[in-house]
């Protein structure tokens, strides 16, 4: 009987999965291991391999003897060796529109949290006290703002949908989008230097790559207006941590809004858990009732159709299914 082995997932049980293997006459192996030498021990000999956060690097991918698809539970694949994969032949499958809108009311819920400041004047309201929690320049007017959107795919454009009755400036970098495309939603195309200098919130819709890792550092963040607001609900790295703390010490960035970090879970110790003028979350943007059951459903189908030899969609790597 072939297997699918599922490396690693958040969820209490796999369930899901599992009705959807059986149900095409499969077995199911649950690891849920990050641990490189258990991981290899898991896919040696799995048919299909279906992981969330794991690192299947190039040595867990050189364990696989009978892969026929590796499939991400999500949208980014930053934690799977694409090229690893190439080099054995083995497609590597995300999935890319589970979330879209789960994702983009999460954005928006930040930036409108942050230009009200709404966590401060609801802590203040606990603490006994009545008034406004923060500087009067702190209570922001969306329409006044100018927003820069940084990626252009399916979720930044459903954040820049949401921010139109708004009325507020829109800004958008995307290297791979047609400035016509942009255009065409009321948007302005625009450098990402100009995107970080005229911007007064700066939210970060693309994936990690080498080209966007630390994308906001010392010297970006630096570029960006005083009194800035940052959100991040794309990848951690795409912001050098350490910068951003210092950024947000000094209040050159007035304050942030992050559901991933570089690292996750943020240490116990990072002021990202303290500082006044942060909110975050534990990389739960995407999360609701239906986007979790499709997100697990996708997964469990896309192996299944690896293993029936079926077209797979949704291959990032390039490799050309052997049907």
């Amino acid at each position: 009987m072939s297997l699918v082995a599922v490396t690693d997932h958040t969820f209490p049980v796999l369930d899901i999965e599992q009705e959807v293997v059986s149900s095409a006459g499969l077995s199911l192996r649950d690891g849920n291991s990050k641990d490189i030498e258990v991981l290899k021990g898991l896919v040696a000999d799995a048919d299909a391999v279906i992981a969330q956060f794991a690192p299947i690097n190039a040595e867990v991918i050189g364990a696989m003897k009978k892969a026929r698809a590796i499939v991400r539970y999500g949208i980014g694949v930053d934690n799977v060796d694409l090229e690893a994969a190439r080099l054995r032949g083995i497609p590597v499958c995300n999935i890319p529109d589970y979330c879209i809108d789960e994702v983009a009311d999460h954005t928006l819920a930040f930036i409108l949290a942050t230009t009200r400041q709404v966590v401060p004047n609801t802590l203040l309201i606990r603490d006994g006290k009545w008034g406004l929690a923060t500087g009067l320049d702190q209570m922001r007017t969306l329409r006044d703002q100018t927003v820069g959107i940084v990626g252009f795919g399916r979720i930044g454009r459903e954040v820049a949908a949401r921010l139109e009755p708004f009325k507020c400036r829109r800004l958008v970098f995307d290297a791979f989008v047609a400035e016509e495309a942009i255009l065409g939603t009321g948007c302005e195309p625009a450098s990402l230097e100009k995107l970080l200098a005229q911007s007064d919130i700066v939210t970060l819709h693309c994936p990690s790559t080498p080209q966007t890792k630390r994308l906001l550092n010392a010297d970006s963040l630096a570029q960006m207006k005083q009194g800035s607001v940052v959100i991040n609900l794309a990848r951690g790295d795409l912001i050098d941590t350490a910068s951003l703390i210092a950024s947000l010490q000094t209040g050159h960035i007035a304050s942030a809004a992050i559901d991933v970090c570089d690292i996750e879970p943020i240490p116990a110790d990072s002021l990202l858990r303290t500082l006044p003028n942060v909110i975050a979350a534990s990389h739960i943007a995407s999360a609701s009732p239906k986007a979790v059951r499709t997100l697990r459903e996708t997964a469990a189908r896309i192996a299944v159709m690896a293993l029936r030899g079926e077209p797979l969609p949704n291959v990032v790597n390039g490799v050309a299914q052997k049907l």
